[in-house]
């Protein structure tokens, strides 16, 4: 249970923090793809390679692919009913087969109706996700945490000692 908050109190930080809004939904969304899919995949691989390329924000994938990890096993039966009927379409079964014979492609375990339904659905979502995250990370900040430090109690608690003790110990330490 512990790390269930420390999960949450980390992300509610990074959304308070100055991190850039674009980083910050770029990690929701390729932390989408890696919670839906198996973690000792070609598609896991392909998400670290892509955090390490973009400015992405590598805590937020984390957070993310906590939580829709489990939202994934929610939908297991669609992403099955759906991987189930690609991989048994005789239109695609050549398209299969010739994946299947390549080097690095079986990797990806497509052959697996949960993860191949679980694959095309988080890959197709990731724009919808992406434009999702930004828009309400951005109201957030505008909304919310722009209310909360202009309250006289956010205002008096920033004037205590704790805090600013806090605060460089946050600084030095994360």
């Amino acid at each position: 249970m512990t790390l269930l908050f420390k999960q949450i109190f980390a992300f509610l930080k990074l959304l308070n923090s100055d991190t850039g809004t674009f980083s910050l939904a770029a990690g929701v969304s390729l932390g989408m793809v890696l919670g839906m899919s198996p973690l000792l995949s070609l598609q896991g691989l392909l998400i670290v390679i892509i955090c390490l390329l973009f400015r992405v924000q590598v805590g937020a994938v984390f957070i993310s692919s906590f939580f829709f990890a489990f939202v994934a096993y929610l939908f297991d039966p669609a992403f099955h009913a759906l991987g189930e009927k690609l991989l048994l379409n005789p239109d695609l079964a050549s398209l299969w087969t010739k994946l299947f014979n390549m080097p690095l492609v079986p990797l990806t375990r497509f052959n697996n109706t949960i993860v191949m339904g679980a694959g095309v659905l988080g890959f197709a979502m990731v724009p919808i996700v992406f434009v999702l995250s930004y828009f309400l990370i951005t109201k957030y900040r505008i909304l919310v945490v722009q209310r909360i430090k202009e309250t006289k109690l956010w205002k008096a608690l920033q004037a205590t000692s704790l805090f600013k003790w806090y605060y460089k110990y946050d600084s030095l330490y994360g």
